[in-house]
């Protein structure tokens, strides 16, 4: 079976309780899957003072250790339509792996979370995705298969080009069922793609 690395950035702990949620669906497959955050890059008192979840599980990831897993799938919440300072400055140090075609032909996704419903959850996953096209990788989203990214009975994330919550303007709102469920199935079909790749 496949090795995955669900890699995240999370300032208010939606996009960690997503990666949970991507995770998971990914281990349904028999994968061995793996949940490391980037390195938070504002200063301690900084984060403290905005209310960031500073204390989270997911151990530290380094750059060098992309290249040890068959898929790799990447969160981060949208900074005015892009990813964060924080991810950027993380997969900016990849320059060597890109060099030696180290991520090539491996499996990769995308998911993120916006505030509002039109705060720019494509963009920024095309932000995402574009990093991963660059270092060769096959990207798999989220179809429609999904139906309840569908749904016009409540407000809910999801898109084909990777699963997505609203978090509120004030963070307020954690991701629902269906978000997570689209998560579920993001992660399972990144998982299942790379099994069929390299199991």
């Amino acid at each position: 079976m496949s090795k995955v690395l669900v890699l995240y950035y999370s300032s208010y702990g939606h996009i960690e309780t997503m990666a949970q949620a991507i995770a998971e669906g990914a281990r349904s497959t028999g994968a061995t899957v793996d949940v490391k955050r980037v390195p938070e890059t504002v200063p301690l008192e900084i984060a403290k003072s905005a209310h960031f979840k500073v204390e989270q599980a997911a151990p530290v990831a380094e750059v060098a250790q992309l290249a040890d897993y068959d898929a790799i799938i990447i969160g981060a919440p949208t900074r005015f339509g892009r990813m964060p300072s924080q991810m950027a400055a993380f997969l900016d140090q990849a320059g060597g792996l890109w060099a030696r075609g180290a991520l090539n032909g491996k499996v990769g996704g995308a998911f993120t979370s916006t505030a509002t419903q039109h705060g720019g959850q494509e963009v920024t996953l095309f932000s995402i995705i574009t990093n991963l096209m660059h270092f060769g990788m096959t990207i798999v989203g989220l179809p429609y298969s999904h139906q309840g990214q569908m749904t016009i009975d409540e407000i809910v994330g999801g898109s084909p080009y990777g699963a997505t919550t609203i978090a509120g303007g004030q963070g307020q709102r954690q991701p629902s069922a269906i978000e997570l469920e689209g998560a579920r199935v993001q992660g399972k079909l990144i998982a299942e793609t790379a099994n069929k790749l390299f199991g």
